[in-house]
């Protein structure tokens, strides 16, 4: 490769298709952003339409290839959300809308699974808690309630492996995207029959009402971009695809986060908190997600789903607007001290992260007429830092070490970045947006799938270390909030007002 050589990612996140360049030095000269909707057509479901994906991801390239050389590209890696699902037919056009991460409708579908698998054994096998978040439960549902897409449905794939294959032609998903589908042995690196035919579909082979399941190949394998669309954007023929992986993953990637210990803090509409370590081991009390990374050794990970998301809802609650998450921090950051209104920030539908909960629902404690929206915005976010104390303390109770928080967050908020080091006591370390993104990351794994590799990002400007006077504070916080979180969560496990999906 020369010097001149350039390095695309595509990041298929949840809201916005994201593309980044990078020159042989790591640093970003292109960024282009292409935001598409979310339908929602009831509680707890959250659907896409996969022909926006492609829309913006033909936009994107082009854009970015009118901003720099595109002579000059020398591969495009791919990152996206998961578990987002894709139903195809033959012809590998999408049968019916997406069903995202956020969707949570397949939860009896999950628990049929389990139970007949046995919990503790597909756990074990699958480093993943089974719920309605992963592809072959929700495969499970449309199989149910949906027959006339089931009969129409070839493959199963997720967003990036639909992405891949409209940029390539190709059938294909990677080890990080494969743990999204609920039935992907970690040991034997392969899909696991028994699993895909509980729900409905076929680990190999399957067709029309009975699907399959993509190749799983490693990460940096590569293919052409398909020649028309090449020539259609004006791309060089031949150009290498890599597979890509998950956008926890190539955020890690993008952090420098893949030693043990070193933990990537990927705020977004949820939060990934993704603990880097060398040896495959799995949580005992089944609480994390255990993710192959890109270029070898394990993630564990836990995803709080109720983060950003929140951060923009409690935004449109006070009148900030769409676009007013900023003014949400900043009024949190000027509320005076003192007693302010607790937040058990779960108003998404359920919590991952280490709790593991599908009935507990959002809840301000407190309330009274002395409060403003800086109270509220507070306690919101205070409530968040607590549930990422919790991820943080499973990593090091998993005897992970305690090493650096490196956070990937486009707009890092100082002041909720202290209040994390704070409460964790661990080193805060915000990265630079363009380069500390899982769009960067996959740029910097297509550099590696042709044999190049960049040199490692520069650490962010922004770093806060733990103040222990501080910390005592929070541990004393902490103990309020378990004792308010515990009777909660018996209460919504039998809630009468609470909407499912």
């Amino acid at each position: 490769m020369t010097a001149d050589a350039l390095y695309v990612g595509l990041d298929l996140g949840t809201s916005s298709l994201k593309g980044v360049v990078l020159d042989a030095e790591g640093r970003a000269v292109a960024e282009v952003r292409r935001a598409y909707e979310t339908a929602r057509p009831g509680a707890g479901r959250a659907e896409q339409d996969p022909l926006d994906w492609t829309a913006a991801a033909r936009s994107t390239l082009a854009a970015l290839a009118t901003a720099t050389s595109a002579a000059d590209w020398a591969g495009i890696g791919l990152s996206g959300m998961i578990p987002t699902l894709v139903t195809v037919d033959a012809d590998l056009r999408p049968v019916g809308p997406a069903f995202t991460w956020e969707d949570c409708r397949a939860h009896v579908e999950a628990e049929e699974i389990a139970a007949q698998v046995g919990e503790i054994d597909l756990y074990q096998r699958t480093g993943q808690p089974m719920d309605g978040r992963y592809l072959l439960p929700m495969y499970a549902w449309i199989h149910r309630h949906d027959p006339e897409r089931a009969a129409r449905t070839t493959l199963v794939l997720g967003a990036k492996d639909y992405l891949f294959s409209w940029l390539t032609g190709q059938l294909a998903t990677d080890p990080s995207t494969a743990s999204g589908y609920g039935g992907y042995d970690l040991v034997r690196g392969t899909w696991m029959p028994d699993v895909a035919a509980l729900a409905g579909a076929a680990a190999a082979g399957g067709g029309p009402g009975r699907p399959g399941l993509p190749p799983i190949v490693p990460s940096t394998a590569t293919w052409p971009l398909e020649p028309s669309l090449a020539f259609i954007l004006g791309l060089p023929q031949g150009l290498p695809v890599c597979a890509g992986a998950a956008d926890s993953v190539l955020a890690a990637q993008a952090l420098d986060a893949v030693t043990p210990g070193a933990v990537a803090y990927v705020w977004g509409t949820s939060t990934v908190i993704l603990g880097a370590g060398g040896e495959l081991t799995v949580d005992p009390e089944r609480r994390c997600l255990i993710t192959p990374l890109a270029t070898g050794g394990w993630g564990t990970e836990m995803d709080l789903v109720s983060t950003g998301a929140a951060v923009a809802w409690l935004s449109r609650i006070l009148g900030f607007g769409d676009d007013g998450q900023a003014q949400v921090f900043a009024v949190a950051a000027q509320a005076a001290d003192g007693l302010v209104p607790a937040v058990l920030p779960f108003v998404g539908v359920g919590e991952q992260g280490a709790l593991w909960d599908n009935d507990v629902r959002g809840t301000f404690v407190g309330l009274d007429l002395s409060h403003g929206p800086g109270d509220l915005a507070r306690a919101m976010l205070d409530g968040i830092v607590l549930e990422s104390r919790r991820c943080l303390a499973r990593l090091h109770g998993l005897g992970l070490p305690q090493g650096e928080v490196r956070v990937a967050w486009r707009g890092a908020d100082p002041w909720f970045c202290q209040r994390l080091a704070d409460a964790s006591g661990r080193t805060v370390i915000a990265g630079d947006p363009a380069t500390s993104s899982s769009a960067a990351g996959a740029a910097r794994l297509a550099a590696i799938a042709v044999g190049a590799g960049l040199p490692a990002a520069a650490a962010g400007s922004l770093r806060s270390t733990p103040d222990r006077a501080a910390g005592r504070t929070w541990d004393r916080r902490w103990r309020e909030y378990e004792k308010l979180l515990a009777p909660m969560r018996r209460v919504y496990r039998t809630w009468p007002g609470k909407r499912e999906a």
